[in-house]
């Protein structure tokens, strides 16, 4: 299971998570992990997008209340999905579940936690890695996900435990 922060405006428009430019790079990460979208659940911490004032564009955080109102259902869906492992998409992803943070994201980034019995790996949103193109950042990302396939007994190949490893 992937839990990301809010549907954004593609996501609102599609009625489908993460069907944007973060969501195809969720989708390339996905299938890198040998698996496709079909067999993964994935969720936000709210449920709809959050209101933008008017005549403003873009996507905004949602507010703690917004994410607490919200924090029972995305409870329940874990409770009804029983998935193996959750992995928390950034900043947001990991305040919507747990509360504020005393740490940022690098800190926080690579730990596992539990909700609900089932553990919760902490990563970078997949946005964050399209406005920072760095490789390392990226590898940090994939040993993230590699630690995912690990705690789930997944087979991991040479070439994928060699992605963005400098040659």
């Amino acid at each position: 299971m992937f839990v990301g922060e809010a549907p954004g405006a593609d996501e609102d428009e599609k009625g489908e998570p993460f069907v944007g430019r973060a969501g195809q790079l969720l989708t390339k990460m996905i299938t890198a992990m040998e698996i496709t979208r079909e067999q993964v659940f994935i969720a936000n911490v709210l449920k709809c997008r959050p209101n933008m004032p008017p005549n403003t564009s873009g996507n905004r955080k949602p507010t703690r209340d917004e994410m607490d109102a919200c924090l029972p259902y995305l409870r329940a869906q874990v409770a009804v999905i029983a998935p193996q492992v959750i992995v928390a998409l950034g900043a947001t992803a990991v305040e919507g579940l747990f509360g504020p943070q005393k740490m940022n994201m690098t800190r926080l980034r690579g730990n596992w936690r539990e909700l609900d019995g089932v553990p919760v790996r902490l990563t970078f949103h997949p946005s964050y890695l399209l406005h920072n193109q760095d490789i390392a950042l990226k590898r940090l990302v994939w040993e993230d996900l590699l630690a995912v396939m690990e705690r789930m007994g997944m087979p991991i190949s040479a070439k994928q435990r060699g992605f963005f490893l400098k040659s």
